[in-house]
């Protein structure tokens, strides 16, 4: 079932046209819901745990104050996005709702870090077992309990001098606010590779990129 369930990128899209609450990013759905109060969070945190168990199929949720943080992919599909994450996300949305929540995706952020590199092999172990990381996609690391961000290495002939930057990942939706809000903080911007990615660079000259599930592959 693992193989034969992964959705491609327009069947998400298709998905995601029935849950408006949801986003794609970096491989996965993801939602949040925001409760009327912490004990009414801890409540819909049961509810979900009740779901995945009956569903065999279970999330990462992470809980703030009032507010339940939710992502989904299927870890024996390669964290791709499967029909079962579709379907359990329906099911949250249904009991978020019951509970009485409110979806809010622009308050969607995810976070890779990133690394120039000429030769990735040369450096992964160092790095994996510094972290205690696995392989995940064969140029980047994990965390396997899926709690700090990926490192992602970008191989290129010519690694720029400051090596590492950050992949901001925001919905689409959001993703033109984040960028003028950036700019107007004092970024130069170089839109050469959107939708994907935008390249942000600070006055110091760091650069950071803003980017959205727009343009990829599932």
């Amino acid at each position: 079932m693992a193989v034969h369930d992964v959705l491609s990128r327009e069947q998400i899209d298709a998905e995601l046209a029935t849950l408006p609450g949801w986003r794609f990013r970096l491989g996965g759905l993801a939602a949040v819901l925001k409760c009327p109060t912490s004990a009414m969070a801890l409540e819909l945190l049961a509810r979900i745990g009740e779901l995945a168990q009956k569903a065999n199929h279970h999330p990462d949720v992470d809980w703030r104050y009032d507010t339940l943080f939710v992502a989904l992919s299927s870890h024996d599909a390669g964290s791709r996005v499967t029909a079962r994450d579709a379907a359990l996300a329906k099911s949250i949305s249904a009991a978020g709702k019951d509970a009485g929540a409110v979806e809010e995706p622009s308050r969607l952020r995810s976070l890779e870090i990133t690394m120039d590199t000429d030769n990735i092999e040369a450096i992964a172990p160092v790095w994996a077992a510094a972290l205690g990381f696995v392989a995940g996609a064969p140029d980047d690391l994990r965390d396997p309990a899926r709690r700090l961000p990926t490192l992602w290495f970008q191989q290129t002939a010519t690694p720029n001098a400051n090596r590492f930057h950050l992949d901001i990942y925001v919905p689409a939706s959001e993703a033109h606010k984040v960028l003028a809000a950036v700019e107007e903080a004092g970024a130069s911007l170089d839109r050469s590779h959107a939708p994907s990615f935008v390249i942000a660079t600070d006055a110091q000259g760091n650069r950071l990129c803003i980017c959205s599930e727009e343009g990829r592959d599932a």
